[in-house]
This record gives structure tokens, sequence and C-alpha cells, in this order.
């Protein structure tokens, strides 16, 4: 059974998940992307491939350094479940490692729990979330995981506050330098930013996408619920932690809302969240057979996506 497989973290789940991972990439990119076969093309895919191994393990690191669940690999099961749903989230680079940089932002802006080094976690974690905001704007809104946290974990040294801005500064400059030594106008970068909204769907009305989505959106209103309802039990040094995942799936939600170019890669932001969210529910579900249902669903709906 699949369930009691993945109930315990063990070493041989992060092979098997490696392996499932590389085999949706490798199909995802032969077909649905246009991949020359010489050697840079491919060198490019095999690191690709590594943000997308390096952003399970980071996701593992996050979630068992800060007990977001208990030690089991349902987590990583279901962010790779997740992205198998929607193998659009292969292929958008920018938003892939975009995606990394904001589950490296996450690790730092948990771990202030600790209250340890905060004035470093706190510049790492606004630094990263430039970074990923370089490459997909919206995930800007994951800045507001930082004063979140500064409010949850009850930090009030104004010092700390402005630690922040001074990471986004650090990056502003940056790229302002690299900007100038190339000799690219700044203002025509500025332009270049699409930072619109877009509420138009239709680019998602596709059967494979509607189906993945409605069962992600099944799974997120069912397990949430759950979630909320449940924060009161935790500890209460864990109740900030939680609430920032909480935060994290609303605000991840919202980038799939008001996306501008919506292709299903946006979806990925949503991943880890509803990830920690989901496995904390099928953890106290008492029915094996239960579990089985939840995860079998998500194991044959890319397959049934196919076929439709």
């Amino acid at each position: 059974m699949i369930s009691s497989f993945f109930s315990k973290a063990k070493p041989i789940h992060f092979a098997v998940i490696s392996v499932i991972l590389l085999l949706a990439f490798t199909l995802a990119k032969v077909f649905m992307a246009n991949i020359s076969g010489n050697f840079v093309a491919i060198l490019k895919q095999l690191l690709l491939f590594g943000v997308v191994l390096l952003s399970v393990f980071v996701f593992d690191f996050v979630t068992s350094k800060n007990n977001l669940t208990k030690k089991n690999s349902y987590r990583i099961l279901f962010f790779t479940l997740f992205m198998i749903m929607i193998p659009q989230t292969f292929l958008n680079s920018s938003i892939l490692i975009a995606n990394l940089f904001v589950l490296l932002a996450l690790r730092r802006i948990i771990s202030l729990r600790s209250q340890k080094e905060m004035k470093k976690k706190l510049f790492d974690a606004a630094f990263w979330i430039s970074l990923a905001t370089l490459l997909f704007f919206w995930s800007s809104l994951f800045y507001v995981l930082i004063f979140a946290a500064l409010f949850l974990f009850r930090i009030t040294d104004i010092k700390n506050w402005i630690i922040p801005l001074i990471g986004v500064l650090t990056v502003a400059v940056i790229v302002a330098s690299v900007l100038i030594a190339t000799g690219y106008d700044i203002s025509n970068y500025v332009a270049s930013i699409d930072y619109t909204i877009s509420l138009d769907f239709t680019n998602l009305n596709s059967g494979q996408i509607i189906i993945a989505s409605t069962i992600i959106l099944s799974y997120f209103v069912w397990s949430l619920f759950y979630y909320v309802r449940n924060i009161k039990n935790k500890a209460k040094s864990l109740k900030p932690s939680y609430f920032l995942i909480l935060i994290a799936t609303l605000l991840a939600a919202i980038i799939i809302i008001i996306s501008p170019i919506k292709t299903g890669a946006e979806f990925i932001f949503l991943f880890a969240p509803l990830s920690i969210v989901l496995t904390n529910y099928i953890e106290v579900s008492s029915e094996k057979w239960f579990k089985e249902v939840l995860i079998w669903i998500l194991i044959i709906t890319p397959f049934v996506s196919l076929v439709l």
C-alpha cells in the first residue's frame, strides 16, 4: 500500500521520487516542448531538472526542520504528484527557479522562530524573494510573509523591520550595476517588467488543466478547512509557523488568480504549502482505505488527463 510505504521518512523515498520526477520531466519536455538535441540544450534541461530536485530537497528540509509535519514522506510525495498533474510547471524555467528561491526564503522566514541570527535571516529572505521577483514579478507577494513572520514571532525591534528593505535594495543595486556595466538601458528594463493583472483564464481551458486544477482545488478546500480548525491544537511555539504556511497558501492562490499570463506553471507556488496542509490532514486520518484513495486519485489523474 502506497500510504504505508510513505508513512515513514526513508532515504529510498527520495530515490523513488527522483526517478518519478525524471520520468515526468523528460516526458513533459519531449511531448510538450520543442527541445533541440544539441549539447547546450540538453545541459540546460539537466540543470533545470536539478532545480526541480533541489526544490524537493529544500521543501523537505523546511518541513522536517520546523516540525510542520510528522516524520513521513507524504509531503514530498504530494509535492511531486502535484507537479506531475500539471506538467506545465516543468516548462517555464523562470517560474521554476523563482519557486526555488521562494522556498529558500521560506526556509529562512520560518526559522525566525528560534529568535537567533534574525538580521541575517531577514536579509536572506528578502534577498531570495527579490531574486524570485526578477524572474516572475508576482513572486513579490511573498514579501508579505516576511512581515507576517515579524508580527507572528513578536519581533518588535524596529531595526529588524528595516533589514528586509536592505535586502531588496541590495538586489536592486546589483541589478542596476549589471545593467550599467553591460550598457543596457535601465528604463527599458523597468518597462519590460510584466506587473499587470489578468483575470482571463482562457489559456487554462484545456481538459488536462481543468481536471488537474479541479482536483487540486478540491483537496485545497477540504484539507485547508481541517488545517485552520486544528491550528489551535498545535504547540504554542509552533502556531506562528503554521499560520505562515496558511498565509503562503493564500498568497500562492492569489498569484494563480492574478497572474498576467496563465499557462499552468504558476500553480507551482501553491504546491509546497498545499502539500504541508494536505499532509497534516492525512496524518490524522484513521481510515487507511481513505488515505489510499486520496493518493491514488493524485496518481491516476495525469493518466486520465492524457486519455481525454
